[in-house]
C-alpha cells in the first residue's frame, strides 16, 4: 500500500501543478519586450523617506546582466561613496521579459529611457548619472545623446567601460564573435558560440546605428575607461568616443585588464566612483 500510494503521489502531484494557477511576475518598469528587472543599492543607513542622494543607472553589455562582473562591484562602490545605483536587465537578458532573439540596440534604448524615467521620479533622486559596459556603453552613450536631442533633462555625468560600438563593424563585416554570416541578408539569427541566439533584425540595424553622431548631442562631462588588454573590443572604439566628446571627456587606459574587468576591477571601481563624486560634488 506505501509503494503505491508513493506511486499514485509521483503520478498524480504533476498533473495537478500543471493546472495551478501561474502566479504572475510584477514588474514596475515595461520596455518594449515587457517587464524590466532590476535592482536598487542604496548608501548604508540611508533613508527614503527623509535623506536625497544622487543616482547612477547602470548598463551591462550583450549576453551579460545586472548581477554579473562588473555591475554589482560598482553599485558596492558607489553606495559607498553616498551614490544609489539601479542596475537592471535589457530585454532578453537576465530576468527580464522578452527573447534574447529579438533584441536590438533601439529596443535597449528604449529599455534605458524607461529606467530613466524611473529613477527620475523617485523622490530621493536629486541626480542622475549614467554608466554603459561593452553593448552597455554603447547604449548609454545614444541614450545620453537621445535625452539631449529631446530637450530633457541630461545626465550630469557619463562613464562608459570598454564601450563596444564595434558592434557596427562586426555587423557590417559578417563577423559576430564566432559567428559568420551574409550581412546583406543574414539568417532568421545566428549562434555566437553555438548557444546565444542574435537575430536578423539586429544584425540588419547594428549596420546603420548613428552611433558617434547620436552620443556627440551629449554634452556634459564623460569618463572613458579601457583596458589595454582588451581582446574583444579595440581601444579605438574609446578613442573615437574621446573624439567625438572633445574636451568633456577623459580616457583612463587600464595596463593589464581585460574586457570582462575581471584584473584590475577595484581600479575600475575607484575610476568611477571618483568620476561620480566630482560631477555630483560630493566631498570626501
Amino acid at each position: 500500500m506505501k509503494r503505491l500510494t508513493t506511486v499514485l503521489a509521483l503520478t498524480i502531484l504533476p498533473a495537478m501543478v500543471a493546472f495551478l494557477p501561474l502566479v504572475a511576475r510584477e514588474y514596475q518598469v515595461r520596455g518594449p519586450q515587457g517587464g524590466i528587472s532590476f535592482k536598487v543599492a542604496l548608501p548604508d543607513g540611508f533613508d527614503t523617506d527623509t535623506n536625497r542622494c544622487p543616482m547612477v543607472i547602470l548598463m551591462h553589455g550583450i549576453f551579460s546582466s545586472k548581477d554579473y562582473n562588473p555591475m554589482p562591484a560598482l553599485a558596492k562602490g558607489l553606495a559607498k561613496a553616498g551614490i544609489a545605483s539601479i542596475r537592471f536587465d535589457f530585454d532578453g537578458h537576465g530576468k527580464s521579459e522578452g527573447r534574447m532573439q529579438d533584441m536590438t540596440i533601439e529596443k535597449e534604448i528604449a529599455d534605458a529611457m524607461a529606467i530613466w524615467e524611473y529613477a527620475k521620479g523617485l523622490p530621493y533622486v536629486s541626480g542622475i548619472g549614467l554608466l554603459g559596459h561593452s553593448q552597455g556603453g554603447v547604449v548609454a552613450s545614444m541614450t545620453a545623446g537621445r535625452l539631449a536631442q529631446q530637450g530633457s533633462a541630461a545626465p550630469e555625468g557619463m562613464v562608459l567601460i570598454a564601450p563596444g560600438s564595434v558592434i557596427k563593424e562586426a555587423c557590417q563585416g559578417g563577423k559576430f564573435f564566432n559567428a559568420r554570416f551574409d550581412p546583406k541578408d543574414p539568417p532568421e539569427y545566428i549562434r555566437c558560440w553555438g548557444v546565444k541566439k542574435l537575430g536578423r533584425e539586429y544584425l540588419l540595424s547594428t549596420q546603420e546605428l548613428d552611433i558617434y553622431g547620436t552620443a556627440a548631442a551629449y554634452k556634459g562631462d564623460v569618463l572613458l575607461i579601457h583596458g589595454t588588454k582588451d581582446s574583444t573590443v579595440p581601444m579605438w572604439c574609446s578613442e573615437r568616443y574621446k573624439e567625438t566628446y572633445g574636451d568633456k571627456a577623459e580616457l583612463s587606459k587600464v595596463e593589464g585588464e581585460n574586457h570582462m574587468i575581471t584584473r584590475r576591477r577595484d581600479e575600475v571601481v575607484r575610476l568611477t566612483v571618483s568620476f561620480f563624486k566630482k560631477v555630483f560634488q560630493i566631498i570626501g
